[in-house]
């Protein structure tokens, strides 16, 4: 297993036989019920052209609200096989010396970034100066000194930063969400976000500092972090975290391979949640009141998700994650939609300041407190 991504595509092929609505179908049940959309569409150019970058260009085939117009690479012969096989002009298509260019090209409304962590600070400032919409794939950055600067970049330049946070449209987690906050679980007592799977490839930029900025927190342990946060309700105000590496050839010196961590929150909650390179299995989320729980597992995946709570199991529809994702951000990027768990550059510096956090807790052995 090479990558989380691989890890989560195994997750989606072993969840099949859960009940789930396929993305056609669902197109099909949609145009049954209303008229065709004839609104605006937002145009976006994919930077990265890998793995990740082709599931989304997939997903948005079945956009409604997003379209995929350009690609931004730094391999000609990925640059040729997109554009014949998602008819993308040349006129829309780009490297990385020359993308600044996107700033003439109506055609281009924003641009999404997918590539290696470390790039995405100095890309993202780059697409803002140019006049574009950015989204950037989480994390946003890989400390939170340049996750600010990257706002601040896209305030000067008037264009909405918002980052990959599928999760956060995902049904069945927004049901745990609206339950939470109907009050069905009463007083929220803990949190357990478990992430991990074995990683391969040593030699894969996810292995190397400069790049990934870390190890397996930077790749699966947002996803704990960023759940507890929308499950829980609250910004945590401290954390406690304890590193175990067992391998010290694969993961060098700042490429944490295993980091348990503790959060607290104000109300009185807490959270504890395992990132990890070295186990597989592990992607489950569990929310607990005084007077129910949520439990989401698969919680990450790409899906179907499997949730249930104290009142029984979860029942709504799957849907490609991407294809959800990208038409909402349309919508808040297009017509100034507001989603229910936000999706904007501050919320991304929220989840880079706890990393920051835990890595400090790592070293001083110490509880590091959150303003």
């Amino acid at each position: 297993m090479n990558s989380r991504r691989d890890f989560l595509q195994k997750l989606t092929i072993a969840s099949m036989g859960l009940p789930f609505v396929r993305l056609q179908d669902a197109a099909g049940m949609s145009d049954f019920c209303s008229p065709p959309y004839e609104g605006p569409v937002l145009r976006v150019a994919i930077m990265g052209l890998g793995s990740y970058g082709t599931r989304v260009a997939e997903a948005m085939l079945t956009c409604t609200k997003a379209k995929l117009a350009g690609v931004i690479s730094g391999t000609p012969s990925k640059i040729k096989d997109w554009q014949t096989r998602f008819n993308i002009p040349e006129n829309n298509s780009y490297n990385y010396e020359n993308f600044d260019r996107i700033k003439d090209n109506p055609a281009i409304d924003a641009v999404y970034v997918i590539t290696p962590n470390a790039l995405h600070h100095d890309q993202v400032i780059r697409v803002a100066k140019a006049g574009k919409h950015v989204i950037c794939e989480k994390p946003m950055a890989i400390n939170a000194k340049e996750g600010q600067e990257m706002i601040d970049a896209c305030k000067k330049a008037n264009v909405k930063l918002l980052v990959g946070y599928r999760m956060h449209f995902e049904p069945k987690t927004l049901e745990i969400i609206r339950m939470r906050k109907a009050g069905e679980f009463g007083k929220i007592m803990f949190f357990q976000g478990l992430t991990g799977f074995k990683i391969g490839d040593p030699k894969q930029w996810r292995l190397n500092k400069q790049l990934a900025g870390g190890g397996a927190m930077m790749d699966i342990g947002i996803y704990a972090i960023n759940g507890s946060r929308y499950m829980v309700g609250e910004e945590p105000v401290w954390v406690t975290a304890q590193e175990t590496k067992t391998n010290h050839e694969k993961f060098k010196e700042g490429v944490d391979e295993t980091i348990q961590f503790q959060l607290g929150f104000p109300g009185g909650a807490v959270a504890s949640c395992l990132s990890t390179y070295s186990m597989n299995f592990l992607d489950r989320f569990l929310l607990t009141g005084e007077s129910g729980f949520g439990e989401l597992q698969p919680a990450t995946g790409y899906g179907p998700i499997k949730g249930r709570t104290n009142k029984g199991e979860l029942d709504q529809p799957h849907m490609t994650h991407q294809t959800v994702q990208m038409d909402e951000m349309a919508g808040i990027i297009l017509e100034g939609k507001q989603p229910v768990v936000p999706v904007d550059g501050d919320e991304g510096l929220r989840d880079v300041k706890i990393i920051d956090a835990i890595f400090l807790a790592v070293k001083t052995g110490k509880k590091v407190e959150l303003k």
